[in-house]
């Protein structure tokens, strides 16, 4: 794996005949957040109803026979794509549980930082867990409060979490949001009509005709049911800090933040990446599809010709994911080839949006070197990754990011390009409509680059700052 993964996407709609379907759609359209599983859980005014598959939303939520199973005016869906633990039946969300007042589905997009300690406890007092999921911690959590009603035990669950989450819960007379206190993973509210939706993205209200109402904020649990929308904020009011790489590379590009596309983003990370580090050459690439935006941003500025050098393959599928030897030698050309006529000859200023490993960027270059390219300039759309995440995205360790261990100049040498340069981080916020980065009040997520974790990571040993919480794998051999 050589890029970032974001681990989830989650949808959820309330008071519609349509809501199984309208569920499958808004996951199709977050299809991009998870790959790996997906589940509908709905409510028909008496009992819930619910459908978990392997694999993606179109090979399993297209017949009508599904939807007849899944009866109701109220739906919750989730995508997933898992990290390092166990891609099976029992982790896919949402999670559904019978509580002592009432019965409620969950789905979680994030990482909790405290799972695992909070888990070790729950069990040690008796707790049984189904499941590899940290998602299963707040089930817990919501099922072991003392308070009477429904809302207040997801509020008292929602004090002893820490971490970066956005949540969707469906209970049996209303459909509940909450964002974590910064703001880290995204939530968003949309309304068809008389219907309220919540959402990762955007993009997911679009493909059914809805409107774009507001994000849900940092810190606040929305509450839909047949009263309407009603909004708690329960956690001391703190700075927004939603992660950096929804706008750089997770969010689809026609998702909407903060009033503007991820698109256009992408364009002035780009505009502002040839600012600070414009070589003259023959042609603008961009790796596709991740580079593109930015690619278009990079060539308006320096009004150097771009051109799609690379084409990709969409249709892969998961038959190369684990391929023969034989196959895996012919390594990225399973989802790039080189427009060798365009190549031919040419100095290049290639554009991707990040370097993680950097084992896919060195094939790529190598390829078109292969191609017939004079020479190839390498620029990233974003600045050097450094440090894991632990907030629900899927990083590797450490060690094994290729920043993390080696200077810009080793790293050219490494990927084997003429030149190499990264946007800078005040490069970067300034993209993003700020002057610079505020050092006591960052605007953004973004310890990726500086190492800053907005939230504690409470499940951080001292000697092993590189431990990935997201699905708490082989947590029964460490117990």
């Amino acid at each position: 794996m050589d890029r970032l993964k974001e681990e989830c996407g989650v949808f959820g709609i309330h008071n519609n005949t349509d809501a199984s379907a309208f569920t499958a759609l808004g996951l199709h359209a977050l299809q991009h957040r998870g790959q790996e599983s997906c589940g509908i859980v709905s409510f028909d005014g008496s009992k819930f109803y619910a459908e978990r598959k392997l694999g993606l939303v179109g090979d399993n939520f297209t017949k009508k026979e599904t939807f007849e199973k899944l009866p109701g005016n109220s739906a919750i869906g989730h995508n997933r794509y898992s990290t390092t633990g166990d891609n099976a039946v029992r982790n896919i969300q949402p999670f559904f549980a019978d509580l002592h007042t009432c019965s409620m589905g969950i789905a979680h997009n994030g990482n909790l930082t405290n799972a695992i300690s909070l888990r070790k406890k729950m069990i040690k007092e008796g707790s049984i867990f189904q499941t590899t999921s940290d998602t299963e911690t707040i089930v817990q959590l919501i099922a072991r409060s003392k308070r009477n009603k429904i809302v207040e035990k997801v509020i008292d669950a929602l004090f002893q979490i820490q971490g970066g989450y956005a949540l969707t819960i469906l209970t049996n007379t209303m459909l509940i949001g909450a964002r974590d206190p910064v703001g880290i993973r995204p939530l968003v509210i949309g309304k068809l009509n008389k219907s309220y939706i919540l959402s990762s993205e955007t993009c997911a209200l679009d493909i059914i005709g809805a409107k774009f109402v507001r994000e849900v904020e940092n810190g606040e649990i929305v509450i839909i049911s047949n009263n309407g929308l009603e909004s708690i904020k329960p956690f001391q009011q703190k700075k927004a800090r939603p992660c950096i790489f929804e706008y750089i590379y997770f969010s689809r590009p026609d998702s909407i933040i903060n009033n503007k596309s991820v698109y256009e983003y992408r364009k002035q990370l780009g505009f502002q990446l040839a600012k600070e580090s414009y070589i003259e050459t023959d042609i603008i690439v961009p790796v596709p599809d991740s580079g593109i935006a930015a690619a278009i941003g990079y060539s308006e500025n320096c009004k150097i010709k771009y051109e799609l050098g690379l084409i990709r393959n969409h249709y892969i599928g998961r038959t190369f994911i684990e391929p023969s030897q034989k196959i895996r030698r012919l390594g990225v050309r399973l989802k790039h080839n080189p427009n060798k006529s365009l190549i031919k000859n040419k100095s290049i200023t290639l554009i991707d949006d990040s370097i993680v490993r950097g084992t896919t960027s060195t094939k790529i270059v190598k390829m078109i070197y292969e191609a017939g390219a004079k020479e190839i300039h390498l620029r990233i759309a974003c600045p050097p990754i450094k440090y894991p995440d632990f907030y629900g995205v899927d990083t590797p360790n450490k060690k094994d990011l290729l920043a993390a261990n080696h200077t810009i100049e080793e790293i050219r040498k490494i990927i084997d390009v003429k030149t190499l340069s990264f946007l800078s981080v005040d490069g970067l916020y300034k993209a993003m409509g700020h002057e610079k980065r505020n050092s006591i009040y960052p605007q953004f997520t973004d310890h990726y680059f500086t190492g800053e974790y907005p939230v504690k990571l409470v499940d951080q040993s001292d000697n092993n700052d590189d431990y990935q919480l997201s699905l708490l794998s082989n947590i029964s051999n460490k117990n």
